[in-house]
């Protein structure tokens, strides 16, 4: 019986509840980001053979509306043209400032040299005189030196009275010691590349309904994708996004210089808090300083703002200008969100010449497939669907005037560079219906593909890649890059609703809840797995525990349980480290489950807390999401927005690699005897599995047995109840009961 779900239970960093429902929460950790770039400055802890660059200097215009990606890469290598290196030395004498003999090793403890009478049963201790070495802190370029006063790595023991030699005592691994690092140098010549660095995080899947593809978003993750402080409530400078230097030198106050920009707070993301603040600064080169110009609270989501300031103050009128972007909020994970576009500096602007006129995509597309972005291959192969009827298309006429809509969108569809396939929609359909589009305008329109045909499958299994590409054009002078986008369809072993990128984590709360996530298969077949994208949120629950389900289609609800883990083999949720990493969770003893066109898969949870389960909240799929917080007796539909990140696993290409059975194949019948057991324990085999392993384990999933002869002896093993299983054979578990 469904009911719906009057009220819903946000969670933040800081308050949030266990109580039985359903939850949606912050991401903690970025998927979208991989390894990052050497920086300018490195901060690992030895910076020996790693690069220093010294950046660029542009020229105006600057201008980023992050539909391509001009964050500076650091990829110089050795040998390349223009490298330079230097050796740096560890310790160096503090008068000359050369390198001091490896053989002198230092200590920061007092050494003294003692001395025994063995007349008056006494002694005295004399510390030895200290030697001034510069030492330098090998963590970062460029180097700093600090002058410190250092003991042997000795002491002296002698006697008096005794005629032998005194005694050394050395000390073990001396704290300072020769060591030198080698620098490699580097200058940068990319004008196409405009930041110097990506804490801040480039993407086009954050920002509601902005001005065209891409936003760059700051929040509490760095530049790799983790938490600056993760599991704390500590709030502090989070990402930096720093432009190159520019040559400001040219100009003065009466050239007009004005540097503009768009801001949204929250976007798809968390919601900043009113003490929470986004940044800007410019840095006066001839000061050595950055100063703040502007800032903004946080806020919930509300259409992209303009701000326009004018650049007069003397200071900033050198080469060397720069000016970077900040936020201020939580550091444990991906919390606080603002988003910025459309970075625009120039000369010869005015106070009201805020405008971005730009004629472009806002959403990238996604599928031409009806409801999923990526279904198996095979089923594709074996039964082609028509596209879409429902493709969207969203763009943005950012001219301050209406504009004519007479051009249509082009559609191409290439395999292999061979052009497969290929549709326009008018323009008077993308304004759906407007005479012309309206200024500064966004429009979504929805359009029926379906009679345009569907993906070629003669290629053959081995040609499984699409490449579709979309192009919408303006009449007046427009930016040209962010009129065209395109994506890969592509065809795996498995269906998917999502778009890769998750913008929050969910799931339901409470003891033995359950998440069920409804399946419509071109056709039946035989499931081996489920994939997940678990993430990180609030707090990390990769310790808890889960039990893996399918479940058959009962009127629209989770029915029939086709498959469930054992409950002493239960799952943990588990954290990928890059972008769109679908963790595979295959079924026990790698059987197979076979399941009808429409079926569930999910989990039954074993404690009471949320797994985090991605969500894209950029696709709707929520009608087929529900869960269940008394058992699988009544089902609920997620209030929640988006697209649940887990993939149903289809066994087609994996059969050869993995050997995998299928369970609708007969069961094989096997038996014990006595059941219950508290001696001598029989097992009768099918004559084809003799000789197979034999498992014998408990209710919590420890092996008690294991022996490939039929007869078990259980005589010492304490009540209970245990399990017999007989691994990757088509054996069903059996329940044993011991009772001596």
């Amino acid at each position: 019986m469904m009911r719906t779900l009057f009220f819903i239970i946000f969670c933040s960093i800081f308050q949030f509840s266990w109580a039985q429902g359903i939850e949606m929460g912050p991401v903690m950790r970025n998927y979208s980001l991989g390894n990052s770039a050497q920086k300018l400055k490195s901060g690992t802890a030895s910076i020996d053979s790693t690069f220093y660059y010294t950046s660029d200097t542009l020229n105006l215009p600057f201008f980023d509306e992050f539909s391509t990606d001009k964050f500076q890469k650091y990829t110089a290598q050795f040998n390349d043209p223009g490298v330079s290196s230097a050796v740096f030395y560890q310790l160096l004498d503090p008068n000359t400032l050369q390198a001091l003999d490896p053989v002198f090793t230092y200590t920061d403890q007092a050494t003294f040299r003692r001395i025994f009478d063995i007349n008056t049963n006494t002694y005295f201790d004399s510390t030895f005189a200290t030697t001034s070495v510069k030492v330098a802190d090998f963590s970062a370029y460029p180097l700093s030196y600090q002058t410190l006063n250092l003991y042997p790595p000795y002491y002296i023991y002698d006697t008096i009275g005794i005629p032998d030699l005194p005694d050394t005592v050395w000390v073990q691994n001396p704290s300072f010691y020769q060591d030198s690092v080698r620098i490699f140098f580097s200058t940068l010549n990319d004008p196409a590349s405009l930041w110097l660095d990506d804490d801040a995080y480039l993407n086009r899947r954050f920002g509601v309904l902005p001005r065209s593809l891409g936003v760059v978003t700051f929040d509490g993750l760095n530049s790799k994708g983790y938490p600056y402080a993760i599991g704390t409530t500590l709030t502090n400078t989070a990402d930096y996004l720093h432009s190159k230097p520019l040559d400001l030198a040219v100009y003065n106050a009466s050239d007009s210089l004005y540097f503009s920009f768009l801001v949204q707070c929250e976007g798809f993301g968390d919601t900043p808090e009113p003490t929470d603040s986004l940044r800007l600064e410019f840095y006066a080169k001839d000061l050595d300083q950055w100063q703040q110009v502007w800032s903004i609270g946080g806020d919930t989501t509300s259409p992209f703002k303009v701000v326009h300031i004018p650049i007069t103050a003397a200071k900033y009128f050198k080469r060397g200008f720069q000016f970077r972007f900040s936020n201020y909020g939580a550091l444990s994970g991906a919390l606080d969100h603002f988003h910025i576009d459309y970075v625009h500096l120039r000369a010869q602007s005015n106070f009201a010449d805020t405008l971005f006129k730009d004629f472009a995509w806002v959403y990238p597309i996604n599928t031409l497939l009806q409801d999923y972005t990526a279904v198996p291959w095979d089923h594709y192969k074996n039964s082609p669907k028509p596209f879409c009827d429902d493709f969207s298309i969203t763009i943005h006429n950012g001219s301050p005037s209406p504009e004519n809509n007479q051009i249509a969108a082009q559609f191409t569809i290439n395999q292999g560079g061979t052009l497969q396939n290929q549709f326009s929609i008018a323009g008077s359909l993308l304004s759906n219906g407007d005479l012309n589009y309206q200024p500064n305008t966004t429009y979504t329109s929805f359009h029926n593909l379906s009679s345009l045909g569907s993906f070629d499958t003669s290629a053959g299994a081995n040609q499984q890649v699409f490449l579709v590409t979309g192009q919408v054009s303006a009449q007046f002078p427009n930016l040209d890059i962010n009129d065209t986008t395109s994506f890969y369809q592509s065809f795996y072993n498995f269906y998917s609703y999502d778009d890769g990128s998750a913008e929050a984590a969910f799931g339901p709360t409470g003891v033995q809840s359950r998440l069920a996530v409804e399946f419509n298969a071109y056709e039946p077949d035989s499931l081996v797995g489920v994939a997940f994208h678990f993430v990180p949120s609030v707090t990390d629950v990769s310790n808890k525990l889960f039990l893996l389900s399918v479940w058959s289609n009962l009127n629209g609800h989770p029915g029939v349980l086709l498959y469930e883990d054992e409950v002493f083999f239960p799952r943990t949720p588990q954290y990928a480290d890059d972008r769109g990493i679908f963790i595979p969770y295959y079924f026990t003893d790698t059987q197979k489950v076979s399941v009808p066109t429409s079926f569930f898969v999910g989990w039954r949870q074993l404690d009471a807390e949320r797994l985090n389960l991605g969500l894209d909240r950029n696709i709707d799929q929520s009608d087929k999401i529900q869960y269940s917080v008394d058992g699988g007796f009544t089902w609920y539909t997620s209030p929640y927005a988006g697209s649940a990140m887990l993939h149903p696993i289809f066994s087609t290409a994996l059969d050869p690699s993995l050997g995998l059975y299928s369970s609708i194949d007969k069961p094989l019948v096997w038996s014990v005897y006595p059941n219950p057991a508290s001696g001598l324990l029989h097992v009768n085999m099918p004559a084809s599995m003799m000789g197979s392993r034999i498992e014998l384990r408990d209710l919590f999933g420890k092996l008690c047995v294991e022996q490939t002869d039929p007869i078990f002896d259980v005589s010492s093993l304490p009540n209970g109840v245990y399990y017999l299983q007989c691994p990757n054979t088509n054996l069903q578990v059996i329940k044993l009961v011991i009772n001596h």
